[in-house]
């Protein structure tokens, strides 16, 4: 397996039998529903807890917000995926609650909660849940998904500014290798989707080395960068894809300028949308809001935003936060699909004014164009 036609990193995997060998192959019909601009353009605020729950963490992911770049799904499941492999791009995975097992052709990962997944592009792998329901936010990229280049240095090491290290990284437990026989795999490509049938299962790998392959980060190990008065979010930076950035927002001191104000100040993004997705704690900017566990905030581009009204007095004496949540912020403007409009918390918009309800005319989207 090699990444940017075999002149960047690459991995050799050693089969037991022919991984070309199909003796089968499917169409499979995909109907998300179009995602529809932003517009009018507002804020958005999405409660993912609302979303049905799924037939295991591939089918059942449920797409919220899209770009050319990037696909912002949830899924909650409690049953095992079937074997799936991504042609399109890199999965970043975020275990919101639950314990799953990510078995690939690399072996074993176990992921719990507050674990990040990178699964690079066309890693045929599945998710056996590790005993109850599991909740987890999917970053699907037209791309890779790697560390910040600034983190690392012309050799590739991490650097010793980096909020986290190698130290930090899990890889796969070993080769999984079995004999079983003809054996299906769901595989998400350019044009769709294709359910391959495989004369003998991928995971008859005996061994494997090279750069390519699963690894986890725990959100817990990223050590936050603090100043005398408010950093702003790339500090917080933890990944970068095609277009877009994460970044992890972690318990931290506040600011310790004794005439700092705690929370951030209000601000424009004049070239992103700013997705955050709360994933424990309480969340300092946002009381007041109906902001909770599992949300999923919008800030798009053109939009001035910033701390919920009271947020600022209620930080005065505070030490710090213990707030936990993913951002990911897009270069191109985030569309919303269907799943998403469904589980909106239509007043969100109006909570800086204090008011229960809007005035004007309607905010239903717009139709896909």
């Amino acid at each position: 397996m090699g990444e940017d036609g075999f002149s960047s990193a690459s991995s050799l995997l050693y089969h037991r039998h022919l991984p070309t060998a199909i003796v089968g192959a499917e169409a499979v019909t995909e109907n998300p529903g179009c995602p529809a601009d932003n517009h009018p353009l507002l804020p958005r605020h999405i409660r993912t807890h609302s979303v049905p729950l799924g037939d295991g963490l591939v089918a059942g992911r449920r797409e919220l917000l899209a770009n050319e770049d990037v696909r912002i799904l949830y899924v909650a499941a409690d049953g095992s995926s079937e074997l799936y492999r991504n042609a399109t791009g890199d999965e970043l995975i975020y275990i919101e609650s639950g314990a799953v097992d990510l078995e690939s052709v690399f072996g074993s990962l176990r992921l719990t909660a507050g674990d990040y997944a990178v699964i690079p592009t066309s890693t045929t792998h599945r998710y056996v849940p590790a005993g109850g329901l599991v909740r987890a936010l999917v970053i699907e990229a037209r791309g890779h998904v790697r560390p910040p280049h600034r983190y690392l240095s012309a050799e590739g090491q991490f650097l010793e500014h980096a909020p986290y290290s190698e130290r930090d990284l899990r890889a796969p437990d070993g080769p999984r290798v079995t004999d079983e026989g003809e054996t299906p795999v769901l595989v998400r490509h350019r044009g769709g989707l294709t359910r391959y049938t495989y004369l003998h299962h991928p995971f008859d790998v005996v061994g494997w080395d090279g750069c390519v392959y699963p690894y986890a980060l725990s959100i817990h190990d990223f050590e936050p960068i603090v100043k005398r008065f408010h950093a702003p979010p790339p500090v917080h930076q933890t990944f970068e894809g095609p277009n877009f950035v994460v970044c992890s927002f972690c318990p931290r001191p506040f600011d310790f300028d004794p005439e700092a104000i705690a929370v951030p100040y209000n601000h424009a993004n004049v070239d992103s949308d700013e997705v955050l997705f709360y994933a424990g704690g309480d969340f300092m900017s946002r009381k007041g809001s109906g902001i909770g566990q599992g949300s999923i905030s919008l800030h798009p581009a053109g939009f001035v935003h910033g701390p919920q009204p009271g947020s600022v007095e209620a930080a005065f004496g505070k030490q710090g936060t213990d707030e936990l949540a993913v951002m990911i912020d897009t270069f191109r403007p985030l569309r919303l699909a269907p799943a998403a409009s469904a589980a909106e918390d239509t007043e969100y918009p109006w909570t800086w004014a204090r008011r229960g309800s809007h005035r004007g005319p309607t905010t239903e989207l717009a139709q896909p164009r």
